[in-house]
């Protein structure tokens, strides 16, 4: 029998469950945005992995296997599209006044990677993070699991806007571990995607553009097949962003893979997904606690847990969230669907 989307999930765990990592959030009051950072002071190995075809991004050409820097300090995630790069000023502000970051003999700097996604249609679009937000989002980091829902870069998160916003719902941030033969794999997913959000074990839909009356699921997939036309849609107005990690000692070449195959969670609970007008970005960290056994056949399970967490993470985020009411117009949630029976 499929469960009711609003059972209790048959899974637990938080991105902190990997050791050495610290999560903070911070919330504008003013207006649904806010922004998330995930730190790790001790340096963590990085990739990442952009698959939309609208990203907004910061310091992920570093990334790249090839180039001279090997761990992050953090990385942050952001609402306010463009203009919520900011925020990662701010934490490396924060870092530096902590002593964290890299020795370049001048000073210790911090290297901070960061992906916004665009909630500004929700509330005063003025009001965005900025480098203030990511120096409190820092100082509010730590080791207990994260809040969840409407927070941090996921205060302003939408889903299922391809028939227009007036038919979205709440989307939020998302969190989830695995853990396997001693490694953990966590994920931190804040979600603003174009497309419904699915549940990955039943295929049915658990948030995302809502029938013309506005009380029940349309099923965009289903919409889409069937030929109805979807709204004209302006580019990298939505975005899932994200992080991925794991205890295991990997290289920079292994990141990379990691942050890549993480996205196959997205593609089983977001769909569609990767569009034209979505810049979904995940990157992966490694803390290097706990040695892989095998680089071949211990790759592979690290896969499977990265894309289950990523998809774990993204279900938990729409089930976390709340409905807002901003501008006259109305976002459910999961939650207040299911409420109408």
């Amino acid at each position: 029998m499929p469960r009711s989307p609003l059972a209790p999930l048959p899974f637990e765990g938080a991105i902190t469950d990997v050791a050495g990592l610290e999560v903070g959030h911070f919330t504008d009051t003013r207006r649904p945005t806010g922004c998330t950072v995930v730190i790790a002071r001790e340096g963590a190995v990085a990739g990442v992995d952009v698959r939309g075809a609208a990203p907004g991004t910061r310091e992920t050409d570093l990334l790249a296997p090839g180039n001279l820097v090997q761990q992050v300090h953090a990385i942050v995630l952001a609402g306010g599209s463009a203009w919520g790069l900011a925020a990662a000023d701010g934490a490396v502000r924060w870092l530096e006044e902590h002593g964290v970051g890299l020795d370049v003999r001048f000073g210790t700097l911090p290297i901070v990677p960061a992906a916004v996604l665009f909630d500004l249609p929700v509330g005063d679009a003025r009001i965005r993070p900025d480098a203030a937000a990511g120096h409190a989002a820092c100082a509010a980091a730590g080791t207990q699991a994260p809040a969840e829902g409407n927070v941090g870069a996921g205060a302003g998160a939408l889903v299922g806007k391809l028939f227009g916003a007036q038919h979205a719902m709440k989307g939020g941030i998302g969190t989830a571990s695995v853990k396997v033969g001693g490694l953990t794999v966590g994920a931190l997913i804040a979600v603003n995607a174009l497309g419904d959000v699915i549940d990955p074990d039943t295929g049915a839909v658990l948030a995302g553009a809502r029938t013309d009356d506005g009380r029940a699921l349309r099923d965009t997939r289903r919409s889409l097949l069937r030929g109805e036309l979807p709204r004209p849609l302006l580019a990298g107005t939505n975005t899932t962003i994200g992080v991925v990690a794991t205890d295991a000692r990997i290289t920079k070449v292994q990141a990379n893979r990691l942050a890549s195959v993480a996205h196959d969670g997205l593609a089983r609970a977001i769909n569609p997904v990767h569009t034209m007008s979505d810049g979904d970005t995940l990157f992966a960290l490694a803390t290097g606690r706990v040695p892989l056994v095998d680089d071949g056949p211990g790759m592979t399970v690290l896969s499977v847990m990265a894309a289950e967490a990523v998809a774990r993470a993204t279900v938990r985020a729409v089930r976390a969230a709340q409905g807002v009411r901003v501008g006259g117009m109305h976002f459910p949630a999961m939650a207040d669907l299911d409420a109408r029976g």
